[in-house]
């Protein structure tokens, strides 16, 4: 098994271009008199870290000390990024620029739909953007307290000198990780690692057709630049990392992918976090491609948790998870247990999965950190809904179960209720939905008298499997 650190005794200080993305969601059911486009009623407002400030909170969130220095404007956006940084734990020091505004992306989105997307940017590259002395000297200053450095690079101009940090990381014999920008890695000469993607590798290296040339071109390219190691990310086929020692390729272990947004920032903060903690760098490559694999199954710019990181390095990511009996539950629970994690359990028929089943998942799978699904079987689905159910058999059901990433086990039962089975799992969390009241939950008084809680979800309205089935059955539906 992958060993994880404890990553709070690692100090990392980051300095790159920070950035804010704000999320406007609303209805739209009417075109613009004005002019031909929809007319969005915002309901709600979401604001998301982004850039170096993303890099930063992932870092919080597996324990890493960290501090973070970046530019920014004299703004509301600029004082949003930083009151979200402070809640996480990430100590900020920004140089405000007086006449350029914080980097921000503004995306108004109906019905999942997202409809246009607006940046509030210029380029703090230019003469008299910001103050350079005073950001040069803030990052010398923190120096003397910092384990690794990271330079977060996305082209906005605020490491438009980075030749200067890394030549001051490298002098106060701090390693510097760098996510490269733009294809001048001139700039990057005597970094201790840098980060591309394959599509970036290629824009400077050129062309790569086999895993032989890949490993030719990074060895002219890391003897080229100076650099000690050359870590390449590569999608679907995991990551390559490239020492003067050896060449280490790291399979993918992602078993599905939502969303790669911001995989980048999670994989050079875990390499920081492990190197901090005293990891050797290819073992931080691991921990930092475990950590990639967690996120990109989840929607936008994620983090992951030390308890996501240890608990895919005890099942392989995917290795364990899914259909198991009884017996093997019991034992997994017990595993789990050991590591400290928090066990929710909850059950159901599960006959025609539908987009209220996800939502509520989803919501329990929150609640800790294994979701056990108990699904009855088909004997047990026709005492409690007649004859005609269920539409599917209980192996397909739990087969469309264990593909969703909200799960991590099902497991069937065929009494009426799984109160016997509760009883002996003794889950931490037993989750059911409607309006039932916690002591009419079955199962509920064992978990209760075990130190446990029952909790009530709410079920999305307009959702269920009777009145999928009545449409389907309906005759004009079936004229």
């Amino acid at each position: 098994m992958l060993p994880i650190p404890c990553f709070e005794a690692a100090r990392v200080l980051v300095v790159g271009d920070v950035m804010l993305d704000r999320y406007w969601y609303g209805d739209t059911g009417r075109i613009s008199p004005e002019a031909p486009v929809p007319v969005v009623r915002i309901g709600r407002e979401e604001r998301r870290l982004g850039g170096a400030a993303n890099v930063a909170l992932n870092l919080a969130r597996v324990g890493a000390r960290t501090r973070l220095i970046g530019v920014v404007g004299r703004d509301e956006p600029a004082a949003a990024a930083r009151r979200l940084l402070t809640d996480a734990g990430v100590a900020t020091e920004f140089i405000e620029s007086p006449a350029h505004p914080t980097i921000a992306k503004l995306r108004v989105l109906s019905r999942n739909q997202q409809l246009i997307r607006l940046d509030f940017e210029e380029s703090f590259a230019h003469a008299g953007a910001f103050d350079g002395p005073a950001l040069a000297e803030a990052f010398e200053a923190a120096l003397t307290d910092t384990d690794v450095v990271i330079c977060s690079d996305y082209g906005k101009g605020t490491l438009a000198g980075v030749e200067q940090f890394i030549a001051a990381a490298r002098a106060a014999g701090v390693p510097v990780l760098v996510d490269p920008k733009g294809g001048d890695w001139q700039r990057y000469r005597g970094a201790t690692l840098i980060t591309p993607n394959l599509h970036e590798f290629e824009s400077v290296a050129g062309p790569i057709g086999d895993d032989g040339e890949l490993e030719r071109r990074a060895e002219v390219l890391r003897t080229h630049l100076e650099i000690d190691h050359l870590l390449v990310t590569r999608s679907e086929k995991g990551m390559s990392l490239f020492s003067a020692e050896s060449h280490l390729h790291l399979p993918a272990q992602a078993q599905e992918v939502f969303d790669v947004t911001g995989a980048g920032d999670t994989v050079i903060a875990i390499l920081a976090a492990g190197l901090g903690a005293g990891v050797a760098v290819g073992e931080a490559a691991a921990i930092a491609n475990l950590a990639a694999s967690i996120v990109v199954a989840k929607l936008g710019t994620a983090t992951v948790s030390p308890a996501e990181l240890e608990r895919a390095a005890r099942v392989g990511r995917g290795q364990r998870h899914g259909v198991v009996d009884e017996e093997q539950l019991a034992g997994l629970v017990a595993e789990a247990r050991a590591h400290g994690d928090r066990v929710v359990m909850t059950n159901g028929c599960f006959d025609l999965l539908h987009p209220g089943h996800i939502a509520y998942l989803e919501a329990a799978r929150a609640l800790g950190d294994w979701l056990i699904v108990a699904v009855n079987d088909d004997a047990s689905v026709k005492r409690l809904k007649g004859s005609s159910r269920p539409v599917n058999d209980l192996d397909h059901r739990m087969q469309v179960l264990r593909g969703l990433s909200s799960v991590d086990w099902v497991v069937p039962f065929s009494e009426d209720t799984p109160e016997r089975l509760i009883c002996r799992l003794c889950p931490d969390i037993l989750v059911k939905g409607g309006d039932y009241r916690p002591d009419q939950v079955a199962g509920g008084a064992c978990v209760i008298d075990a130190g446990g809680e029952v909790r009530i979800l709410d079920f999305v309205e307009g959702f269920s499997t009777t009145a999928i089935i009545d449409r389907l059955n309906s005759p004009d539906r079936i004229g």
